[in-house]
C-alpha cells in the first residue's frame, strides 16, 4: 500500500477535513456532556489510526453525532468519565471479534424505517438541546440524552426556562454563524473557485472569535464569557499534554451496566460505521468497493486506543466523508494527514481555540441536527407506505420521549412485526377462474408464511381445480410442506384436483400428488 501515490490529492484535502473536523470534535464533545479535549483525541485517532487500518481508502472517522446522546446519558448512568471510558474500551474488544467473525454483513439487515428514525431523531434532539447554547443559556446538564432532564426539566421545558437568561452576544453570533452556514450552500459560493475551498464551519469560528472580540471592546455586559466559550488545556509540554489524558476506571469492570453501555456504543456504532462506509464507496469516483469486517476491526482499535486515553467512542463518519471526496481525496493519506493537523492544533493552537464561543458551535450543531431533519426525509418516508412510516414515528417518538436505546429496541420490533407482515403478505398468492384456482408460490417460504397458506387452502372450495405452482422457489421449510401435503390429503374427500408444479430444484418426493 502507497500512502503517498496520491498525495497532491491527499494533502489539499486533508486540509479541508481538517477545518471541518476541528469545530466539529468540539461541538460533538459538548453537546455529549464530556470534556472537549475528548473529541479532539478521537479526532485523530480517528484520523490516523482507523485512517490507516480500515480498507475504505476515502472514509473519514471521528467523533459522531448519531453517539451524542449515547455518551451523554452512559457518562450519568456509570457516574464517572473514567467508568464511560472502560466501556468504550469494551465496545472496541465487540467490535473486534465483530470483524474477525465476519458480521459486517449486519449492515444489511437494518430496517430502513429504523435507521431513518434514528437519525432523524438524532438529529431532533440534537437541534432542540443546542438551542439554549445557542441563547446563552450555557446549564452543564443541558445535553442529558434523556427527555427528562437530572434537575426536572425536560427538552421541552428548557426552551422556556432559557428565555429568563437570553444574552444578547451569544443569540448574534448564533444568527449571523447560521446565515454564514446556509449562505454556503447558495449558487453564489459554490460558483466562486476561491470561496468553494473554504469550509463553512472554519468561517463560523473566526467569525464567532471576531464578533466576540468586538463585544468584549465595545459592549462587554453582552460579550461570551467563562462556560460561555470553549475551554482547553494549554499544553507546553509533553508532561502537560500526558497531565490531560483521562484514563478508564477498571475497577468498574464488575458493574454490569458498564457491559449494557458497551454493547450499546458497539451495535450502535458499528451500524453508523457499516452505514457511512456504504456511502463512501458510493461516492467514491473509482467505485472501489470496501471490507465491512476490516472496518469492523478498525473501528474496534480506534476505540479501544480512545477509550485507554479519554476518547469519545468513534465511528466513520459521512459528513467528513463527504468533504474528503468534494475536495478531491483519492486515497488515505487524507484522512490520516487531518488526524495530524489536529495534534498540530492541540499543541499549538489551544489558546486560540479557546476564544471560541460554544454559541458559534451550537450554530454549527443546529445545522447539523436540521440537516437530518429534511422535510424530504419525512415526505419520502410517508409516501413509502405505513410498512415505512409507522416504524419510522414509532422510533423517532419513542427516542425523543425517552432515549436512544430504548426507541431503537422498539423500532426495531415494530420494524420485525411489519417485515413478517409483508412477508406473509407478499409469499403466496391465488389467482381464482370459475372452479380454477392458481396458487403460486413465489419465493421461498418459511414457518411464518405457514398461516397465510392454510388460510388460502383452507378457503378452497369443493370441486375446484387447483394447481400450485412453486417453479419459483428453491426451498421450503417442513411446516410449509406438511401443510401443502396435508391439504392435499384431503382434497380426494372435498372432490378436488390437486396438480403440482415444483422447481427442478425443489424435494419433490416431499410432496403427494393427486389423480
Amino acid at each position: 500500500m502507497n500512502l503517498f501515490k496520491t498525495y497532491k490529492n491527499d494533502l489539499p484535502a486533508s486540509l479541508v477535513v481538517f477545518l471541518v473536523a476541528l469545530p466539529l470534535c468540539l461541538g460533538i464533545a459538548l453537546a455529549s456532556g464530556a470534556p472537549l479535549f475528548s473529541g479532539l483525541i478521537t479526532g485523530i485517532i480517528g484520523g490516523i489510526v482507523v485512517g490507516f487500518l480500515s480498507d475504505s481508502k476515502l472514509s473519514v472517522s471521528g467523533p459522531a453525532a448519531g453517539l451524542t446522546v449515547i455518551v451523554f446519558s452512559a457518562i450519568a448512568t456509570l457516574g464517572s468519565f473514567e467508568a464511560f471510558l472502560l466501556a468504550v474500551v469494551i465496545s472496541g474488544i465487540i467490535q473486534l471479534v465483530l470483524g474477525y467473525v465476519k458480521a459486517g454483513v449486519i449492515g444489511h439487515f437494518s430496517p430502513v424505517s429504523v435507521v431513518n428514525g434514528m437519525l432523524t431523531a438524532i438529529g431532533l434532539n440534537i437541534f432542540l438541546k443546542q438551542i439554549p447554547h445557542a441563547f446563552g443559556y450555557d446549564l452543564n446538564d443541558i445535553d442529558l440524552a434523556s427527555f427528562q432532564d437530572s434537575y426536572g426539566h425536560n427538552t421541552l421545558s428548557e426552551l422556556y426556562y432559557m428565555l429568563s437568561f437570553i444574552k444578547l452576544g451569544p443569540v448574534i453570533i448564533s444568527i449571523v454563524s447560521l446565515i454564514i452556514l446556509y449562505s454556503w450552500d447558495s449558487k453564489f459560493i459554490k460558483q466562486n473557485n476561491i470561496l468553494k475551498l473554504i469550509p463553512a464551519p472554519l468561517v463560523v469560528v473566526f467569525v464567532g472569535i471576531g464578533l466576540n472580540t468586538l463585544f468584549n471592546n465595545i459592549a462587554p455586559e453582552i460579550a461570551a464569557v467563562g462556560n460561555e466559550l470553549v475551554s482547553l488545556p494549554n499544553i507546553n509540554s509533553f508532561q502537560a499534554l500526558v497531565g490531560e489524558l483521562r484514563f478508564p476506571n477498571f475497577s468498574s469492570l464488575g458493574n454490569p451496566e458498564v457491559y449494557m453501555v458497551a454493547a450499546t456504543i458497539a451495535i450502535v456504532g458499528s451500524l453508523e460505521s457499516l452505514l457511512s462506509l456504504d456511502a463512501a464507496d458510493k461516492l467514491d469516483p473509482a467505485k472501489r468497493i470496501s471490507s465491512p469486517n476490516q472496518e469492523l476491526k478498525a473501528q474496534g482499535w480506534g476505540n479501544i486506543l480512545a477509550g485507554l486515553i479519554g476518547g469519545l467512542p468513534m465511528t466513520a463518519v459521512v459528513v467528513r466523508t463527504s468533504a474528503n471526496i468534494n475536495a478531491g481525496g483519492k486515497g488515505k493519506l487524507s484522512s490520516i494527514a487531518h488526524g495530524v493537523l489536529i495534534v498540530i492544533s492541540v499543541l499549538f493552537l489551544a489558546s486560540f481555540l479557546n476564544l471560541i464561543p460554544l454559541a458559534a458551535l451550537a450554530a454549527i450543531l443546529i445545522q447539523v441536527g436540521l440537516k437530518l431533519n429534511k422535510i424530504s426525509i419525512y415526505k419520502k418516508t410517508i409516501k413509502s407506505g405505513s410498512d415505512q412510516y409507522i416504524p419510522f414515528f414509532i422510533t423517532l417518538l419513542v427516542i425523543m420521549f425517552t432515549d436512544l436505546l430504548k426507541g431503537i429496541s422498539v423500532g426495531v420490533l415494530v420494524g420485525l412485526v411489519f417485515t413478517l407482515k409483508t412477508n406473509f403478505r407478499s409469499g403466496v398468492s391465488m389467482v381464482k377462474s370459475g372452479k380454477n384456482h392458481l396458487i403460486t408460490i413465489n419465493r421461498n417460504l418459511y414457518f411464518f408464511n405457514k398461516a397465510q397458506l392454510r388460510r388460502i387452502l383452507q378457503h378452497i372450495p369443493r370441486e375446484s381445480e387447483v394447481l400450485i405452482d412453486g417453479t419459483k422457489v428453491e426451498f421450503m421449510d417442513y411446516d410449509i410442506q406438511q401443510s401443502i401435503n396435508d391439504f392435499v390429503e384431503n382434497a380426494a374427500n372435498r372432490a378436488i384436483h390437486v396438480e403440482l408444479k415444483m422447481s427442478s430444484t425443489a424435494p419433490m418426493e416431499m410432496f403427494r400428488k393427486t389423480n
